[in-house]
Order: structure tokens, then sequence, then C-alpha cells
């Protein structure tokens, strides 16, 4: 009896934030209510200037203080390629007679017009396509942003519009990227030009594919290179975009020396070993830790954890409650106790709220819309049992509340890839 009541009290104090920040806002009711609200005022800004030719006259830029002095037109990229890979799961759920669906149909149809916007070189929306190396890494959001909603926003466009980004795509061979996780980038890239049946690279696909594996530490964790650094970027790059470039290969039909799929299902492994990792790191009052570099890419620290849900490949500790729950406390712990959002509605410099002291050197506002990956569970539909389970306690909540929790452990590879001869 005494085990029930504690169980009752830790649920009801667990609970009293959400239901306080709930009256507080006096407008969501559930929780994918809260997370709609959450992209669509993310989203918002973005689509519906870029979609009218006006989003490079009208976003409210902000860089870094340490600014590297490259062309500040990187930021509209950035923005508008890390906020596609983030929102197309969502925005290619059919219609309805929702808000939410009606939501979605206008960000949908901005979304449309703003991908042709982004090539055309009468826009004045048309994006930076050469003259900067970092073009490579959002051009890869733009290529990931059509992996993840391919029916929808690659099928509908013009041939026009389909040439030219696959001839901007090919361009960007002519970046060499350093020896870190652009090496994705490239592969990303590659991998759907062979997805769409255009020209691809099988050496940029394949020599990416072998440094990723050189530079895997075990338990989930990537190094960026030859050394490991303590930081989100195996959820900012590496799990994401290497378990896309082996779906891409595989879906293409890209038989050679490396067995896609086999190599998928052993990242898939990792993947889900790292996300019981992230759920970790969130604390029972919505924080996680802030370590390394790009910080102020905010939610995107847990895309792995976003990914497998939406997946629907969550590890069998994981429960679809306890990881809605733990997300859902996070993007209250970090909208709604601070400001993200400068004066003209785009997302400020910061962790949680304005902190310019942040930035890195190649830090500017449209980094930042890299948080709009944790938004990918939105993916699924209402009905599913992400959004209709239970919410339950998570790991911190139990360990730190007198609760069983599962033991961690050390996940070992226990699929083994050769290559063929």
């Amino acid at each position: 009896m005494k085990k029930n009541v504690s169980v009752l009290v830790l649920l009801l104090l667990m609970f009293v934030p959400f239901s306080m920040l709930a009256k507080r806002s006096n407008k969501h009711t559930t929780d994918r209510e809260y997370w709609c609200s959450q992209a669509y005022k993310m989203a918002k800004p973005i689509l519906e200037n870029m979609a009218k030719g006006e989003l490079q006259k009208n976003m409210q830029l902000e860089v870094s203080p340490t600014w590297d002095g490259r062309n500040k037109k990187v930021a509209y990229m950035e923005c508008f390629g890390r906020l596609m890979a983030g929102i197309t799961p969502w925005l290619s759920l059919p219609d309805d007679n929702t808000l939410e669906s009606k939501q979605r149909k206008q960000l949908r149809e901005w979304a449309l017009e703003s991908y042709k916007n982004a090539v055309d070189p009468n826009s004045p929306d048309c994006l930076l396509w050469k003259g900067e190396g970092q073009l490579m890494v959002d051009a890869a959001y733009i290529a990931e942003s059509f992996l993840r909603g391919f029916d929808t926003f690659w099928t509908p466009l013009d041939e026009q519009t389909k040439k030219r980004y696959i001839n901007n795509f090919l361009g960007v061979r002519a970046i060499d990227p350093p020896y870190t996780n652009w090496v994705l980038f490239s592969s990303t890239i590659e991998s759907f030009l062979a997805k769409v049946g255009a020209p691809y690279d099988t050496y940029r696909v394949n020599s990416a594919v072998r440094k990723v594996e050189e530079w895997y530490v075990g338990d989930g964790w990537y190094a960026d290179g030859p050394d490991f650094a303590f930081d989100y970027y195996s959820s900012y790059v590496f799990h994401p975009m290497y378990l896309e470039t082996l779906k891409a290969m595989d879906e293409a039909k890209a038989h050679n020396r490396i067995d896609y799929k086999k190599y998928w299902e052993r990242e898939l492994k990792r993947a889900q070993k790292f996300s019981i990792i992230l759920e970790r790191f969130i604390s029972p009052e919505g924080t996680f830790p802030v370590i390394g570099r790009s910080t102020p890419y905010r939610l995107a620290a847990l895309q792995p954890l976003a990914l497998m849900a939406w997946y629907q490949t969550l590890p069998k500790d994981l429960s679809n409650g306890q990881v809605r729950a733990a997300l859902t406390k996070v993007m209250h712990r970090m909208f709604d106790e601070q400001n993200n959002y400068n004066a003209g509605g785009f997302l400020t410099i910061g962790f949680c709220g304005n902190q310019p002291s942040t930035a890195d050197w190649y830090t500017n506002n449209g980094s930042l819309y890299m948080t709009s990956l944790s938004f990918m569970p939105l993916g699924l539909p209402a009905d599913a049992p992400f959004w209709t389970d239970a919410a339950q306690p998570w790991t911190q909540v139990k360990a730190w509340g007198g609760l069983a929790f599962p033991k961690d452990h050390r996940w070992s590879d226990d699929i083994k890839t050769k290559d063929r001869y």
C-alpha cells in the first residue's frame, strides 16, 4: 500500500508542472497540440516569407559575435534546409478537418513554393548555391528533407525545379569536405541522387561509410573524426544521416561492395542504444546536459530519440509514454520559461533564451532551426501509440523517485558485415 501511494504521489508531482503550464497558456489540452503549436510557431515566419520570395528581405538575421566573415547569405539555406528536415514528416500526413491539419496544409503549400524559390535564379529567395563550403552542410539538410518527405515534397515538384536541384547537388561536389562528420553531408546528397536515379558518386558514399565505421567508439557514440569529442554530433549528424544514407542506397538498389541493408540494421541498433542514453540524460525537471559545441541547436541534441520514435523502433526499455512525456517536458522547460525568438519572430541565438555568448564562430540564427529535428514524431498520426499511450515517468524520474528502473549496460555490435569483392 505504501509503495502504491508513493508511486501515485510521484506521478502527481511529475505532472503538476504540465498542468500548470497548460493553465498558463490556456490553449493546449494534449501533448500533441502543444508540439504542433511549437512547430507551427517556428515554421510560419520562414515558410510564409520564403513562399512569397521575401525571406531574405524580412528575416531578422543574427550572427555570432565571433562570426568568421563568410557570406551571411548562408543563413537562409541553413534555416530553410534544417527546418524542413525536421517538419517534413509532420507535413506529409494526410489532410483531415482538424485545426492541426489546416495548419499543416498551409505550411505544406508554403513549403512547396519555397522549394521552388530556393533554386529559381529569378526569385529573390534563390539560395546561395556557390561560393561557400558551408552550403554542403545545408544542401545535405535539404536532401535529407526530401528523403524524409519524398512523396510529399520531391515527387510533386515540376521537372525544371527537380533538374535545378539535381544540378545544384552535383555542383556541391566541388567542395572538399573536412575529415569530420562532413563526410555524411556528402553521402546524404549522393544517396539522394541515387534514390532519384540521377548520377551519383559511389566512392563518396562508401568512403563515408568506411570512415564512420572507423570512428565508431562503442555504446552508440561516434567520434567526430579521428579524435573523440564529448558533444552532440552523434545526435546532430552521425546517427540520422548514416541511417538515411544507408537506407536511400538500399532503396536505390545500389549494389556494390557494401551491403547497405546489413549496415543499416547494425546502425539502427547503435541508434537505439544512443536513444537510451539520451533519454537518461533528461532530468526530472526536463533539462539535459549542455555540453560541447553547437549548443544553440537546442533540441537537436535529442534527434535520435525523436527519430526512433518516428520510425516506431524505440528499444524495449523505452515506452512510447515515457519518451513522449520526457520530450514534452523538455519542450515546456525550454520554450515556456524563456523567450527563444527575436522581435521578428525568428529563433534567437542561445540555448534557452537569448544567449549570444553560446554561439560558435559559424553560428547564425538560421543554424538554430536544427531544433526542429525534435519534432519528427509529429509525423506519426494522432492515433499512433506514441500519442495515445498514457504518459509514464522516464528513467531519471524513476531513479530519483525511489522507483524501479532498468539497468544500463554496454551494447556490443551483434551484426557483422563484410565488404563484397
